[in-house]
């Protein structure tokens, strides 16, 4: 059995790039930070080392993350590890490993002047995850196609509504 799964929880670098493809379909392209903190044996000093990421978001969930991310913010990635490759323009073969997301899950809104919460409020906030939409080949409602904020069906009540995209406050 073989496995390839990423889950990171860091920082972006800058404000997510968003892109179409000659058909159409939305790709947008983040980078985040995540740190390792640690006390070194030998000398007692606290050490740091922060990591950088590339990470590849298609569709809907490039979308969202091109809305909603912006330089800063908290986010978490579910996804798997893809190596590319190419030759520039020199004739060299070069190769990049990106994380494609197949998950993502907003950070917290960070407090600012024109929050409507309180800071009490913002910390006790829920948190969407949003998935990766599934092929097209298998048939959705159109609030599903459209809204690709889901919850696991047995954590549903059967009085609550699904949440739409449109609905988020920040």
């Amino acid at each position: 059995m073989n496995l390839n799964k990423v889950f990171l929880i860091g920082r972006l670098t800058a404000d997510p790039e968003m892109r179409s493809t000659p058909s159409g379909q939305a790709v947008c392209s983040l980078r985040i930070a995540t740190n390792r903190i640690w006390t070194d044996r030998e000398s007692g000093q606290r050490q740091e080392k922060t990591e950088y990421h590339n990470i590849v978001l298609w569709r809907r969930l490039a979308e969202i993350a091109s809305q909603y991310l912006t330089k800063g913010s908290l986010v978490l990635i579910e996804g798997r590890l893809e190596t590319r490759s190419w030759e520039d323009a020199s004739g060299n073969k070069r190769y990049r490993t990106e994380i494609i997301a197949e998950n993502l899950q907003l950070g917290p809104k960070t407090a600012d002047k024109t929050s409507i919460f309180s800071e009490k409020e913002e910390k006790t906030q829920e948190i969407p995850v949003i998935q990766e939409e599934t092929p097209p080949a298998q048939e959705h409602s159109q609030e599903q196609s459209e809204n690709s904020l889901q919850e696991p069906e047995n954590s549903k009540k059967e009085n609550e509504e699904e949440i739409k995209v449109e609905d988020i406050p920040f």
